[in-house]
């Protein structure tokens, strides 16, 4: 398979997981506070990372493994808590397409801090996205009063943090395996989030009263090995073939899968957020279509 068509599954497959990781976060707070599902996604995360990838650890060289910190800062420690934050308000069909605005940010911070010049149609893009993020934003609190939107600052500071690890592991980290990275990562920041979870009386004897945890502990496990773990590596490795802003898109799709889980659930989605949402989908298209010769 040439590489073509190597990096459109990727995206393609990517998008069925981290589109489904929604939900998942969702139930898993049914028996889960959202630092110990913060916590405990990235520690079990770890450890399926641990077990294939240790090893490569040693292709990393010493310079790296700065950028390797903060990339497991940015990429996965701090969002694993904040998309969980914003679950506890507003529904996972919106967060999805609110994490649509990942490709503008990837744009935006590549171009500020990078250095990575913007066309008129990608600048465009990221104008078209604010309009149908701040519509989707108004017309959910409206449609659902009972949640709290503000909220969506959260998902909104994690597209922040994933454009920028785009940027960093295209720019600083792209002749390091992606497995390399996935495991380098997650040994940055595993035993921060052991210090969280001890913090969080996850230990204690109420916890483990809780009728909901055993579930709860069933998607979480899904969710650190399919969402993140197993995600994590495919995404590193879409990133080394494709533009940053491509690997980013694929929040293009994810919103459709995140719809049809959230649709299931019971969840409310107005007519008006469908068309904001299709405002923000042009905006990430505009982002990153090549401008013509």
């Amino acid at each position: 398979m040439n590489e073509k068509h190597t990096k459109w599954m990727y995206l393609f497959i990517l998008s069925i997981i981290w589109g489904s990781s929604f939900i998942l976060i969702k139930k898993s707070l049914l028996g889960l506070t959202v630092y110990q599902l913060g916590a405990l996604r990235t520690i079990i995360t770890g450890l399926f990372l641990f077990a294939v990838g240790l090893n490569k650890l040693k292709l990393i060289s010493k310079k790296e493994w700065k950028w390797l910190a903060i990339s497991g800062f940015l990429g996965s420690f701090f969002p694993a808590f904040l998309f969980a934050i914003a679950g506890t308000e507003i529904d996972s069909a919106v967060i999805s397409i609110l994490n649509s605005l990942t490709p503008l940010n990837t744009v935006l911070i590549g171009f500020a801090a990078f250095k990575i010049t913007s066309t008129k149609r990608q600048v465009l893009g990221v104008m078209v996205g604010f309009i149908g993020t701040t519509m989707l934003i108004l017309k959910g609190a409206e449609l659902n009063p009972n949640q709290n939107y503000l909220f969506a600052g959260f998902v909104i500071l994690s597209t922040v943090m994933y454009g920028t690890n785009v940027n960093i592991i295209k720019r600083h980290l792209q002749n390091v395996p992606p497995l390399s990275i996935a495991a380098g990562n997650y040994m940055s920041i595993f035993f921060p989030a052991v210090i969280v979870l001890l913090f969080t009386d996850f230990f204690s004897e109420a916890t483990f009263k809780n009728p909901e945890l055993k579930m709860s502990m069933v998607y979480i496990t899904i969710l650190s090995f399919f969402g993140t773990a197993l995600a994590k590596v495919l995404f590193n490795k879409l990133v080394h073939i494709a533009t940053p802003v491509f690997a980013s898109s694929v929040t293009f799709l994810m919103p459709i899968v995140a719809l049809t889980w959230g649709f299931l659930d019971g969840e409310t989605f107005g007519m008006l957020q469908i068309f904001a949402s299709m405002i923000i989908l042009l905006g990430v298209y505009l982002s990153h279509r090549k401008q013509p010769n």
